[in-house]
């Protein structure tokens, strides 16, 4: 069974909170003579996708747990290490820090080339620990970070973000990034351990708007575009996870308590429609809601991961509506503690919601048994290859990380990643991998796999960063892989100019 823990109170699974790091140099990647729009995550402006993998527990320079993250250039056009030992990124390394914590990538300021969000919620400011910074680094024909000079969004006087730092506010725990259907550039930055006023750790998130960056700070007792759903309580950790597309976006509260029930958990969806800076709010979820399944119970930590995209309904001519999938890895089935589930729902652009989906490994055809511990839900990655299209099981995908998967003692903990598809049945066209069937290498103890995903149009990325060291890595596979079917693409440390070092390659990627 797996083991819940708390660091600095935020509720996780085993291993969630093991960071992501920076680096030290690299092969500079062949400048390319323009950036060209439209390629996501290309940092260099060659029309090829590149890759960003982070390494949180990283020792950089002699600093234990400092973090780096390795850049790896799309047609074999090298690689990059970056960290806080170089001079052209601010800061310096420090133990703990796990600089690349949590990544996204978009395209700030509109130059074609896309940019690297790192968040750092572990980041001393000063005698102020855990306050937390978010990096801004700048793609360009020369590469990422190549150009202009990185941007940092902290809190403090005549800083970008409102408020004065404070101890465990984790800025950067969660980030998520893009563009508006108007085309504006947006950055989400989850604080989760925020205090709102005397409240300690209710949390909360800045919006960042175009390429002006305008700020603001955003938590559960905002009315600046309406009420946000819920009250500022303590322990609702309102930031802990992020999810978005071009019209909405989410927001996880898992310390949410309902009622007198602590941690059941709950999620914001808003609008990117501005009011003075600040996103419309549309409503909120939880499992005490009429239409929603499920009951409270403590420890559910409904909001813990989300993940969220564009959905068309048959017949409509626009894509105004959004699948919205709310992991609850604490949720018990009958006797099955923390087993897990994921609830699917459908939100419309006026905010009116319904569920569509709940899936747990009991589901009718799902494969793969329930069991103690297992957490499934705990990470969650989604992906619509046909956005302008109608939304079917075949081009809008979901992967659901199962952290505590066991295959026998000898494997405990091992993990895995079950592929199910968004509309329709999902036990129609669900898909298996773990470690040793499909994810390569051999199953072990402690493995985790299924804590770090992340999705890209053609591929789902599963990042391996614990267990056995010859088997960590970052493995991307067709979203329509087989279960047990192969990656089709492999990073590994040591291989393809990507440095051997590393303690937890791959803890996150995009």
């Amino acid at each position: 069974m797996g083991k819940i823990w708390r660091r600095g109170s935020v509720a996780v699974a085993v291993g969630a909170l093991l960071t992501f790091g920076v680096g030290t140099g690299g092969t500079p990647a062949a400048a390319a003579v323009a950036c060209p729009s439209g390629v996501e995550s290309d940092f260099n402006g060659d029309g090829i996708r590149d890759t960003a993998i982070a390494d949180p527990e990283a020792t950089v320079t002699g600093v234990r747990g400092a973090g780096e993250i390795h850049v790896v250039y799309g047609g074999g056009k090298g690689t990059l290490t970056v960290s806080q030992a170089l001079d052209s990124i601010p800061g310096g390394p420090e133990t703990g820090d796990r600089y690349g914590f949590a990544l996204a990538v978009y395209d700030a300021d509109l130059d074609g080339c896309s940019d690297l969000v790192v968040g750092t919620p572990y980041e001393d400011l000063g005698t102020v620990p855990d306050a937390g910074v978010v990096q801004l680094l700048h793609g360009s024909p020369a590469g990422l970070n190549g150009g202009k000079a990185v941007k940092e969004f902290l809190q403090g006087a005549d800083k970008p973000l409102s408020g004065g730092p404070e101890a465990e506010d984790w800025v950067g725990y969660a980030v998520a990034a893009g563009k508006t259907s108007s085309g504006t550039p947006y950055l989400l930055i989850g604080c989760p351990g925020e205090s709102i006023g005397d409240i300690q750790d209710a949390g909360g998130f800045h919006y960042v708007s175009g390429t002006a960056q305008t700020v603001t700070l955003n938590h559960q007792d905002t009315d600046k575009a309406g009420a946000v759903a819920g009250v500022a309580e303590a322990d609702d950790r309102f930031g802990s996870s992020l999810a978005a597309t071009p019209t909405h976006f989410a927001v996880g509260n898992p310390g949410e308590a309902i009622g007198t029930t602590p941690f059941g958990g709950g999620a914001g969806y808003f609008s990117h429609a501005l009011t003075s800076g600040y996103p419309k709010p549309l409503g909120g979820l939880s499992q005490d809601l009429d239409g929603i399944s499920g009951a409270e119970e403590a420890g559910d930590q409904f909001g813990a991961s989300l993940a969220m995209v564009p959905y068309r309904s048959s017949g409509a001519t626009t894509t105004t509506q959004v699948l919205l999938a709310v992991g609850v890895p604490g949720e018990d089935l009958s006797t099955t503690v923390d087993a897990g589930a994921v609830q699917v729902f459908r939100i419309a652009a006026n905010g009116t919601y319904d569920e569509v989906a709940w899936i747990d490994q009991n589901t009718a055809d799902v494969a793969e048994d329930t069991e103690a511990g297992d957490f499934f839900g705990q990470q969650l990655a989604a992906v619509n290859t046909a956005p302008n299209a109608t939304s079917t099981g075949a081009n809008t995908r979901l992967a659901v990380g199962v952290p505590g998967e066991e295959s026998s003692d000898e494997h405990r903990d091992k993990g895995g990643v079950h592929i199910i598809p968004l509309v329709g049945p999902p036990g129609a066209s669900d898909e298996w991998i773990d470690p040793g069937y499909g994810i390569p290498g051999a199953p072990a103890h402690r493995q985790l796999a299924g804590l770090s995903l992340a999705a890209t149009p053609s591929l789902l990325q599963v990042g391996m960063p614990y267990g056995p060291a010859e088997s960590r890595a970052v493995h991307g596979f067709p979203w329509n892989v087989a279960s047990g079917g192969e990656p089709t693409v492999t990073f590994r440390p040591g291989e393809g100019g990507i440095p051997a070092t590393g303690t937890a390659f791959g803890a996150a990627v995009r």
